[in-house]
């Protein structure tokens, strides 16, 4: 790996095993995730929604939960994004509509429920 930021280009499993090696860390690959979200989302307005401090807390909690043992699932501690249509608990889903704009689930849709858990 050349640079910090050559992190978001790697696979989902290849993060996921440097994670599990403890040569990368879930707050550095969220933090990475971040930067280029930042640094290239106001030109391609590719997110209605970030949700940068829960995505923080959750990598740090991935972080504790690593180094005490617990690996909750092959994904754990790999930051991912969710498409706009799926409904996320407590995160803004508009499905890309106006008529949506302030619609926050009290439940997430299948496919989140097991990203989550993964």
């Amino acid at each position: 790996m050349s640079s910090y930021s050559d992190l978001v280009f790697l696979s989902a499993a290849r993060q996921a095993k440097l994670i599990r090696q403890r040569a990368i860390s879930p707050c550095d690959l969220v933090q990475a995730c971040l930067d280029r979200i930042e640094r290239y989302d106001p030109v391609l307005r590719a997110y209605i929604t970030v949700c940068a401090e829960p995505a923080l807390a959750a990598a740090r909690q991935a972080e504790r939960e690593i180094a005490a043992g617990d690996d909750r699932g092959p994904l754990h501690g790999v930051p991912f994004g969710v498409k706009d249509q799926l409904c996320t608990r407590g995160i803004r889903t508009t499905v890309g509509s106006k008529i949506m704009a302030d619609h926050i689930p009290d439940f997430d849709a299948t496919v989140i429920a097991r990203l989550k858990a993964a």
